[in-house]
């Protein structure tokens, strides 16, 4: 398994495969309806405009196991050293390392990039999320009940997050 930055010209139907099968599929994301391809366009163009990684995980083939990014966690200019990230791993994949070993690397861009908090939202009935979370140094910063309701039923959402030493000289404005 090798890590790659991704790129919307060679990933994104990849990316976006896996991101669906978990919206129709999952609780990991609290959508109802699979994003069509044009969705791609501006999520990269998002990414790239704000200097934030995505990363994926490809196989010996040369197929995308999965991908991981973070983004801004609030759009107010004080939350400047924290973000929210994502991962996902295709569903013929999973329980094979690939999710950590993309949230390794996802946190070592987070501390070159001079972050502090690394957030992630996790359904509380995502059990396999929170373990290797929490084997991650994350640590459970709070729930919200009942945010979501999906699958004919209400979604507790979990707050993790882990703190980075980073930045070194950290200052307002």
């Amino acid at each position: 398994m090798q890590i790659v930055d991704c790129s919307y010209a060679a990933h994104a139907p990849a990316i976006l495969a896996i991101l669906n099968e978990s919206i129709v599929n999952s609780t990991a994301v609290y959508d109802y309806a699979p994003r069509p391809p044009e969705s791609m366009v501006g999520w990269f163009r998002a990414k790239e405009q704000a200097g934030f990684p995505v990363l994926g995980a490809m196989s010996e083939s040369g197929e995308l196991m999965g991908f991981a990014s973070y983004g801004t966690f609030r759009a107010w200019p004080a939350y400047k050293y924290s973000v929210e990230h994502s991962v996902y791993v295709h569903q013929g994949h999973r329980r094979k390392g690939v999710a950590r070993l993309l949230m390794q690397q996802l946190v070592a861009r987070a501390r070159q990039q001079e972050l502090h908090a690394v957030i992630g939202g996790i359904d509380m009935d995502n059990r396999a999320s929170i373990a290797l979370h929490e084997s991650l140094g994350f640590s459970h910063a709070g729930t919200i009940r009942q945010a979501g309701y999906k699958f004919g039923r209400w979604l507790d959402l979990g707050f993790y997050q882990l703190l980075l030493e980073t930045p070194l000289a950290p200052r307002d404005g």
